[in-house]
This record gives C-alpha cells, structure tokens and sequence, in this order.
C-alpha cells in the first residue's frame, strides 16, 4: 500500500470515529438528564420565583396525591394532582419543560386551581423529576403518555370532566404533538406555551447559537442514531405535523424576546393551525417567562379562552 493512501485512510478513519464521538457527546448533551430532583428544594425555588403563590403552595402541598403508571418499556412515570376546592367538572393537565419537572410548573397549577376552580394533574415526564427514564424523549414519546395521563385524570375526576392541556417549553412543544392524537370527546382545548416546531428545529437553532456549528454532518448523524437508540428521528418529532391535524382550539403564547426557542417559531405553527385558535405575544419576555413577567395578563387571557372551551 503506497503511503499516500495509508495516510489518507488514516486521516479518513480518524474522521469517522471524531464524527463518532461527536454524535454519542451531543446525544448525552441534548438527551441525558442528569438533573437531581429535591422536592423541598424545587418548592423552594418556586416559591422564590413566584411569592404571590406561597400561601397557596403552602397550603395545597399536604393535599396533593401520587399516581404512577407503567409505560411499554416498564418505566414508572410519576404524577401529583390535587382536586378543585369546589367540586369540578374542569380539569388541566400540566406538562413541564426540558430538564424541569411537575414541581416547577405548580405556578400553572396555582392559576388553574386557585384562579380558575380545575382540578389539576401534573405528570414527571419520562427520565424527568421522580420519573423513570434515561433519555429525553422531547415530547415525541412522551405524547403517548399524555395519552394515558389522560385516561387517569378522567378515571380520578370523573366520565364528565373536561380537559385541557397545556405546557411550557418541551412541555409546550408536548401539547402540541398530543393534539394531533385521537383523544377522548373529555379534551376540549389546548393552551402551549412557547413550543417549538420540531425537535430538528430546536436542536438546529442550538447548534447555532450555542455552538456556532451548522446542522450539517453532526445533527443528520445524531438523529440517524438517536432513531437507533430511542426510535425516533428530529425531524419526525414535529409539533408543526401534529398541529396541522389538530381539530380542537388552540392557544398558543410566546415571549417577544424568546431566543431559546424563537419567537418566529410561534407564527409559523399559529399559522398552520386551523380555527379555533388564539395567540398572545408577551411584550418583553424571553423563553418560558410570560406567566412570570405579566401574571395578571397572561392568567385573564387563558381563562377567556379556556372559559370557551371547558363548561
């Protein structure tokens, strides 16, 4: 063998196995949560971030209940939920976002429960808070166990309760690949939060902005092999797919400086959603904050809506 052609297949080699590496580090990177979950702590920090439900939290804590079911691949999958004060026929299902967990979303639960009279159910999704799990599922999978918490809240609330659904972020991003299922006639609307239009989008625009890289060789191989590893593909894991197939109405809100997720991503999916739908731009708020920096507003907005929906 000539020495050019050692060192070429040498050089060759050694880009396979860097390329290699690389889409089992961005894998690990994106999908692995190796976040510890505190309850104490996560209350904690809710309660800092949002003073004006401690009171509430306080007093809704030794009455929230556990529920836990078993997915295919017998991963546990952890819920807490609380009924109204009143007797309900109006429940919300609460999804949270990337690396968080139910905890972090009791502030959505404090407008549903406190503002609104719902009962409430807020699931761990998979390899989240006190949930089983190795990798992220982005929302793709986990539509499928929205699918079942579904069928908890109904058997918790009752045949005649009436559901809506409604995420920030990846929880977002969750709702709105839940939408295009078929679901029971006891889901009436949904209400995302910054979502993103697919997960290939969202990993794209990090790639970019975090890293400077382009999508090009290192996502297409990563999401070769994350197909590989927990079945399915970036690109197949469409919110914007499933919106186009979603009958039901449709809120949908996003921070006017959202960079995380851009905002732009937010008119692309409102526009292809068909009526009902709603869209509410937070003046000034970046990713995942509109609730945080305009509560009054953004509570008045989602109760108008859901009032329409969930009688």
């Amino acid at each position: 063998m000539k020495k050019s052609t050692r060192i070429s297949l040498l050089i060759a080699s050694a880009i396979v196995v860097t390329l290699a590496v690389s889409c089992v580090c961005f894998l690990n990177i994106a999908l692995y949560n190796d976040t510890t979950f505190d309850e104490d702590y996560q209350y904690a920090r809710l309660c800092e971030k949002y003073p004006h439900i401690t009171q509430w939290v306080d007093s809704i804590r030794p009455l929230m209940r556990d529920t836990i079911i078993t997915d295919a691949s017998g991963n546990r999958l952890f819920a807490r939920y609380a009924s109204a004060s009143n007797t309900s026929n109006k429940t919300a299902i609460i999804i949270h976002g990337y690396k968080s967990n139910s905890i972090a979303m009791m502030h959505i639960g404090y407008m549903f429960h406190h503002d609104f009279g719902y009962n409430i159910l807020l699931p761990d999704l998979h390899s989240h808070g006190k949930s089983d799990g190795r990798y992220i599922q982005m929302g793709w999978r986990d539509k499928d166990d929205v699918r079942r918490w579904i069928d908890v809240a109904i058997n918790i609330f009752g045949n005649n309760t009436d559901i809506v659904i409604t995420g920030i972020s990846m929880g977002g991003a969750t709702t709105m690949m839940t939408s295009g299922e078929k679901l029971p006639s006891n889901v009436k609307c949904f209400v995302e939060d910054c979502g993103y239009t697919s997960v290939w989008d969202e990993f794209q625009n990090e790639l970019a902005a975090s890293y400077h890289l382009p999508a090009f060789p290192l996502l297409y191989l990563t999401s070769a092999l994350n197909k590989v590893v927990n079945g399915w593909s970036f690109g197949e894991a469409s919110s914007l797919y499933q919106v186009r197939n979603c009958r039901l109405p449709m809120m949908f809100i996003h921070g006017e400086n959202d960079t995380y997720v851009p905002t732009s991503m937010v008119y692309t999916l409102y526009y292809e959603k068909t009526e009902p739908k709603e869209l509410y731009i937070s003046p000034g708020s970046v990713h995942a904050m509109s609730y945080h920096d305009n509560p009054q507003e953004y509570s008045r907005r989602v109760g108008k809506f859901v009032t329409q929906y969930c009688r």
